[in-house]
């Protein structure tokens, strides 16, 4: 077989191969010629018989599989979002003039609600009002990155299955793979590796579409989840909040009212409070990193599902590659992240309950509603749960709302608000255990807030101070 690189483009090579081809897996076989009986399996498969046209597509197909892309590793994000885009189309609701205007007008009042209870700000805050397509599209980039780190767990776990399956001695020809047998084995698993990536990544897209396509068709507001998906605006969904509103003895526009403030609360408080975002996407993250693979699932998938078909490998694989038990990392971050989102949802219905009680006359009604949807969830929450192992739901809504209250009953709104200043003086998990002891230690320490700045501000000018007279006394640092 010739390896004259002179050899025209989709000529024939001495083996009869049609070059182009011939290149590629000389290439896979560590650049030497490839054993005869590899040359005669290709020849039977039909290759010498292709049509031009048909040897193109053959040709740019294998290079896809084995070339590194631009898009090899974790969640394509445009793919994701034009997926879950098509998924909803038609069942996506038509955005009304109406609407728009509503969406603005609902976020401008229940802001001056929310600006007689509390005193955070976000003042640059716009109303809007999204199409479940615009939804996706807006807040897929934020999904994609807490999903990214299942996809690297599971682009490991499938690599290792296909080595391990080409070193056993009973493995079946490479043929499976969608590869002639004889190659070099140790050459071939480097080629492997971007297209098991992008195996991977087209599992972990086409599955997370799916997720963010069905909550699309559910969430009433743009961060409903507790997650910091958007910036900037308090949105709410129409077509979701239309829905919702069927069946209840509550006019659609004190609905509206009811949701625009609670999304309005939330988007303050993470606004106001620029750490807190982070915390809850890190806490995803972790939680995400620390999935193991379930092996059993992959191995089983690899040897009964062609593995060139990402399709056929994502229904294998869809809910079945999470292995149920949690690591105990991943123990730490769920209870983290369960702290945290209860913590926004108790300060968030509380604060919505004193912006609306005394405008709206269904506030509690509302209030009650609303907790029972966040603590039962739905389908589209429980696909989101199969995709990352974690349900978004806030388990001690309740606990939450009561401490927020307690503390606002016992230092005031000021106070309550405080202990979002920052992580450390946060709640946590065991002061939810013990709402009536947090809340005498936070007032204890709004008593002696004022002599602590003071003695810290004291300490401050005195090493000031100090620091002046140094090189005024000519006194030697090192000494």
């Amino acid at each position: 077989m010739s390896n004259d690189p002179s050899t025209p483009s989709g000529s024939s090579g001495d083996d009869g191969l049609p070059e182009d081809l011939a290149r590629i897996f000389r290439d896979l076989n560590g650049g030497r010629d490839l054993p005869p009986q590899v040359v005669e399996q290709l020849k039977a498969l039909g290759i010498t018989d292709a049509d031009p046209a048909q040897l193109a597509a053959m040709t740019s197909q294998i290079k896809a599989m084995f070339a590194p892309g631009a898009q090899a590793k974790g969640v394509d994000v445009a793919a994701a979002t034009t997926a879950a885009r098509e998924a909803i189309h038609a069942e996506d609701h038509t955005m009304g003039g109406r609407e728009l205007t509503l969406a603005e007008q609902a976020t401008r009042l229940s802001g001056l609600w929310l600006d007689e209870v509390t005193d955070l700000e976000a003042p640059s805050l716009v109303g809007a009002a999204l199409s479940r397509e615009e939804w996706v599209e807006q807040t897929m980039p934020v999904w994609a990155s807490l999903v990214d780190p299942v996809a690297d767990g599971l682009a490991a776990a499938i690599r290792d299955s296909f080595t391990s399956r080409m070193d056993d001695p009973g493995a079946p020809d490479l043929q499976a793979l969608g590869l002639p047998p004889g190659m070099d084995l140790s050459q071939l698993s480097q080629q492997l590796a971007p297209f098991v990536d992008r195996m991977a990544s087209t599992l972990i897209t086409g599955q997370t579409a799916e997720a963010v396509g069905a909550l699309a068709s559910d969430t009433l507001t743009a961060t409903e989840a507790g997650v910091p998906l958007v910036e900037g605006q308090v949105a709410l969904l129409p077509g979701n909040v239309s829905r919702f509103a069927e069946g209840l003895d509550v006019s659609l526009d004190e609905v509206w009212l009811h949701l625009a403030t609670r999304e309005a609360a939330r988007m303050r408080l993470f606004t106001a409070v620029p750490w807190l975002g982070p915390q809850i996407l890190a806490a995803v993250q972790a939680y995400s990193r620390g999935i193991a693979i379930d092996t059993e699932a992959i191995d089983a998938a690899v040897r009964e599902v062609d593995p060139s078909d990402p399709a056929a490998m994502q229904g294998a694989l869809t809910g079945g590659f999470l292995n149920p038990s949690p690591t105990r990392a991943q123990q730490g971050a769920l209870a983290q992240l369960e702290t945290w989102l209860a913590l926004i949802e108790g300060w968030v219905e509380h604060v919505s309950v004193q912006a609306t009680q005394e405008h709206l006359p269904y506030t509690a009604a509302m209030t009650e509603t609303i907790r029972r949807r966040r603590a039962t969830g739905g389908p589209a929450e429980k696909t989101f749960a199969g995709l990352v192992g974690l349900e978004l739901r806030p388990r001690r809504l309740r606990d939450a709302a009561s401490l927020f209250a307690a503390l606002e009953e016992r230092v005031g709104a000021t106070g309550r608000d405080g202990v979002w200043a920052h992580p450390d003086v946060a709640p946590t998990a065991a002061d939810l255990d013990d709402v009536l002891g947090f809340v005498e230690r936070t007032a204890a320490g709004e008593s002696s807030g004022s002599e602590d700045l003071d003695a810290a501000l004291e300490s401050i000018l005195r090493e000031a101070d100090e620091g002046r007279s140094g090189p005024e006394t000519g006194s030697d640092p090192q000494q």
